[in-house]
């Protein structure tokens, strides 16, 4: 007699434990359920590519500075040398030079004037 309602016991236990279990999968496979899960997906996989291409721009950059520096080394731009001084054009400099007062000629460059 308990050996019959041990198997009995056991048999309504497996029948509730596969009904449960067929019941959360057809719950799993209804179109708004698949579609939430998609929708899911798509967003983890959105952030971890968002996550990684942030992360490479990052190190792009940091590269291309350290490359920069680098090669303003080798070329000798970092080193701040002394720039010499503005050069001035001796034609500004003498304009107001009283020196140089009478050889203000006036010219005319109307080419149609010599005609």
């Amino acid at each position: 007699m308990f050996r019959r309602t041990f198997w009995f016991t056991t048999g309504v236990a497996a029948g509730v434990w596969a009904t449960t279990k067929v019941n959360r999968k057809l719950k799993q496979l209804t179109p708004e359920s698949l579609a939430a899960t998609a929708a899911n997906k798509a967003l983890e996989t959105g952030h971890r590519i968002k996550d990684r291409a942030v992360g490479f721009a990052l190190d792009v950059r940091d590269n291309m500075a350290q490359r920069e520096e680098e090669l303003g080394d080798a070329l000798g731009i970092n080193a701040n040398p002394e720039l010499p001084a503005p050069r001035r054009l001796a034609a500004i400099e003498n304009r107001s030079n009283p020196k140089y007062a009478d050889d203000r000629t006036t010219y005319s460059y109307n080419r149609n004037e010599d005609h």
